[in-house]
């Protein structure tokens, strides 16, 4: 893992692109409904079920990362959108928008209004984009070996 020199956010990658800051949570929420902070404690509490994670509040964005950043938030005042990285193409009605990255890293975008939308689909898509994070999809290549730290 690159530690940035600057901001000391943790890459998987060295001298990784990003935009050094030091941003809090709570700012996220301003002017948010309740069930908006209720909707991300709930996938806070399900990503921490799959194991440690980083929560990095960025200028734009709530960021989930173990090696990689596999997964985060916008809160707006009635919903959260949200995306997670999966490596492969995922149809399902709730994605609102799919980008393709790379063959192994393709982001599905989804919205969620109220903790009940937090539900066995968005646990089912945070496990799988958790293993992305951790880059176990990279180890299927043959004669890859698991990522170490």
């Amino acid at each position: 893992m690159w530690e940035c020199p600057h901001c000391q956010r943790r890459f998987a990658n060295r001298n990784q692109s990003h935009a050094c800051g030091n941003y809090e949570l709570e700012p996220h929420f301003a002017g948010s409904d309740t069930n908006v902070r209720l909707a991300f404690d709930r996938i806070v509490s399900l990503i921490r079920e799959l194991g440690p994670v980083t929560v990095l509040p960025e200028k734009t964005r709530i960021a989930f990362q173990v090696r990689m950043s596999f997964a985060a938030v916008m809160p707006r005042k009635r919903w959260l959108d949200g995306h997670v990285v999966l490596a492969r193409f995922c149809e399902h009605p709730r994605f609102t928008k799919i980008d393709y990255i790379s063959p192994r890293n393709v982001v599905h975008h989804f919205r969620i209004s109220d903790p009940t939308g937090v539900d066995e689909d968005v646990r089912a898509w945070l496990a799988e984009a958790y293993r992305v994070g951790e880059q176990r999809h990279l180890s299927r290549r043959a004669g890859a070996a698991e990522p170490t730290e």
